[in-house]
């Protein structure tokens, strides 16, 4: 098996940028993929989330163009990127433009939550490779911003996901503005009856690659599962954070409006929370996702579409305050830890009205998820009940006996933080 760049191929220019930039061997969908897209074969490529998916496709496809650098005014679009959502599109086009440093290759994004004239100005000029949502794409297109003629491979990345939030119709009308004769890549984390029917629709007798265990969890992703009442799902994720010294945590809500509620309630507790979604302007999302990896935010709440594509280093914990209604989006939520090597935790909420939601995950992973009661924790540390003192043991929680009364732990001891009345003793904190 290759075990360099070199040896996979890669010129000595994107070599000398990837020591740079601290990559210092290639991933198995890395090694898989770079010798068929050098061929120009289509491609479906199942891979996790964290598995260095982006730099599968763009690393062969800036060789490509490199070596047949376009020396027009106006450079044609040959590669398109076709992403769901704008956090994916940015993070694509940053990867872009870090990998082709050197190359004189241009890199260019449209995505919504930005003025399109904005982008049309940077794209006056064109760019060799384009990072697109499929909405602003064919807006521009209709408008003749831009065109396809000239495009030589289509990349669906985040193809589930795409599908998932309903775009399969705005890709079928993009293939309208696209050549017949082109090379398309398809990649996605997990694969399903309808992806295989949009493979057979757009590719042509494409190579399959699969450099994980289908629909499986990051291995080195912990995973945890708390029974509490729906009601006590804000205090109890507070006093986790607080009482586990949590620093940067990731936190999965079903609705804006229910991630409007989580912050707030974050914040009066006095734990420095943000948002994003999908009523908040770019530059807001942005913002607060920049501030997040600077760790001037402790706590980032998300929904589902404002989430993906989120690129975090070394993030230690996700949180599924509400368990998604697809099972394959939890496999996307705790990709986002446990990356590049390293280790994460996810821990999920489950309230009773979410137990079938539990069923369907565990028969996607084939593993099971079972359930806790919360943690106590000293300074920081997790607790066990056998190692706390008497008088700071939790009583005997109720057992699970039925899907409808999942494990809530209850606490007596003396010094409790003010924050267990609230959750476990039946009463509500008075604001």
């Amino acid at each position: 098996m290759m075990s360099s760049f070199k040896s996979l191929g890669v010129n000595e220019c994107l070599q000398n940028t990837l020591l740079e930039l601290g990559y210092k061997q290639p991933t198995q969908i890395q090694i898989q993929c770079f010798p068929l897209v050098m061929t120009g074969r289509d491609l479906m490529a199942e891979s996790q989330t964290g598995t260095g998916k982006t730099a599968a496709f763009a690393l062969p496809l800036l060789q490509r163009h490199a070596e047949c650098l376009s020396e027009a005014e106006i450079r044609p679009i040959r590669s398109l990127i076709l992403v769901p959502t704008r956090e994916l599109a940015i993070q694509v086009e940053e990867s872009f433009r870090k990998y082709s440093a050197g190359l004189g290759l241009r890199c260019a994004a449209v995505y919504g939550g930005v003025a399109p004239e904005t982008q049309a100005r940077r794209l006056k000029r064109g760019a060799d490779l384009l990072v697109a949502t499929p909405g602003r794409l064919q807006e521009m297109l209709r408008h003749q911003v831009f065109d396809l003629k000239g495009l030589e491979t289509l990349v669906l990345d985040e193809a589930d996901r795409m599908l998932d939030l309903g775009f399969i119709d705005d890709i079928r009308r993009l293939m309208r503005f696209m050549p017949k004769q082109r090379q398309t890549l398809l990649y996605s984390a997990t694969f399903s009856g309808e992806i295989e029917k949009l493979a057979r629709d757009l590719l042509d007798k494409p190579e399959r690659i699969t450099a994980t265990k289908r629909n499986s969890a990051a291995n080195k992703v912990q995973q945890i599962a708390y029974g509490v009442e729906q009601r006590d799902k804000a205090e109890i994720l507070s006093y986790l954070i607080q009482g586990g010294s949590w620093k940067q945590v990731l936190v999965f809500v079903r609705t804006k409006k229910r991630v409007d509620m989580v912050t707030e309630h974050l914040q009066a507790e006095g734990i420095e929370a943000g948002s994003i979604h999908g009523d908040k302007s770019q530059r807001e999302r942005s913002q607060t996702l920049e501030r997040f990896k600077q760790g001037k935010l402790r706590v980032l709440v998300a929904t589902d579409v404002a989430a993906r594509g989120l690129d975090i280093d070394a993030l230690p914990r996700v949180v599924n305050f509400d368990l998604p209604q697809q099972p394959e989006a939890y496999i996307h939520r705790i990709g986002r830890t446990g990356r590049a090597n390293s280790s994460g935790q996810a821990i999920s909420f489950v309230a009773p009205d979410e137990h079938k939601l539990v069923a369907e995950i565990e028969a996607l992973m084939k593993r099971p998820l079972k359930l806790k009661p919360v943690p106590y924790f000293d300074n920081g540390v997790e607790m066990p009940a056998a190692a706390l003192p008497e008088q700071g043991r939790r009583r005997k929680a109720t057992k699970v006996a039925t899907p409808k009364k999942p494990a809530v732990p209850e606490y007596v001891a003396s010094d409790a933080p003010s924050v267990r009345p609230s959750i476990f003793g039946g009463g509500r904190k008075k604001r």
